[in-house]
C-alpha cells in the first residue's frame, strides 16, 4: 500500500493540509508517498489573483481551522492583486523537485507551498526552485534544468484525473487496484490514522 497526495501548490486548502501531511509521513516512515499535482489554475483560470475575490476570506478560514501560516509577503501579493497563479508551472516545479528526491516528495510539496504562502515567491520563477532545493540540500541547478520538461505537468494532471480526483487536497490510500479516500479538503493526522487503521 502507498499514500497518494493529490494537491495544487496554489491551493490554500492544500497549504492548510501541510501540517497533517508532514505528521502522517512522520508517523508512517515506511509507507511510500506519491505526490501528484493538480491543475487548479490552468487555461482560462490563469488570471490575476484579484479575480478570485474569495481568497482572503478563504485564507482566514483555512488559518483558523488548520493553523496554517500566511506570511506578510504573500499578503502583499494579494493586496497588489496582479499576481497570476499558474498551476502548470507549479506542477513542472513539483515534478522537478520530486525527480531530485523522490522519497522526499511530500516534504518538498509542503516546502513549495511555504515558498508561496509564507514567503510570497512565485512558483513560475526558477529562482524559487533554486531556493527550495538549496534549503533541502538538493542540487538547485539540476532542479531548475528539469523545469523545462514540457510533459511533467500534463503527466501529473492525467494521473490526478485517472484517480478520479476533482478537488484539492485529496489524500488516498492505494493498494493495487483498490483506492480509498483518507482525506479531502481537511483532516487531522489522527482522523487520517483512524481511516488508515480501518484498512488493515
Amino acid at each position: 500500500m502507498k499514500l497518494v497526495h493529490v494537491f495544487d501548490a496554489y491551493c490554500g486548502w492544500s497549504h492548510g493540509f501541510s501540517a497533517t501531511l508532514r505528521e502522517i509521513v512522520a508517523r508512517h516512515p515506511g509507507l511510500p508517498v506519491e505526490v501528484v499535482s493538480g491543475g487548479l489554475f490552468t487555461g482560462g483560470r490563469r488570471v490575476p489573483i484579484r479575480e478570485f475575490g474569495y481568497v482572503q476570506g478563504a485564507n482566514a478560514q483555512i488559518a483558523e481551522l488548520t493553523g496554517a501560516e500566511f506570511g506578510a509577503a504573500y499578503d502583499r501579493l494579494i493586496a497588489d492583486g496582479s499576481f497570476v497563479m499558474d498551476s502548470e508551472a507549479a506542477a513542472r516545479g513539483m515534478a522537478a523537485l520530486r525527480r531530485a528526491a523522490p522519497g522526499r516528495a511530500a516534504e518538498l510539496a509542503t516546502d513549495l507551498q511555504s515558498a508561496f504562502y509564507v514567503d510570497g515567491l512565485s512558483l513560475s520563477d526558477p529562482a524559487t526552485y533554486r531556493k527550495v532545493a538549496a534549503a533541502a540540500g538538493l542540487d538547485g541547478e539540476a532542479v531548475v534544468a528539469a523545469l523545462e520538461d514540457p510533459d511533467a505537468a500534463a503527466g501529473d494532471f492525467r494521473r490526478a484525473a485517472e484517480l478520479g480526483v476533482t478537488g484539492f487536497p485529496t489524500l488516498l490510500a492505494v493498494d493495487g487496484e483498490h483506492v480509498t479516500v483518507l482525506a479531502r479538503g481537511h483532516a487531522t493526522a489522527d482522523e487520517v490514522d483512524r481511516r488508515l487503521a480501518s484498512l488493515s
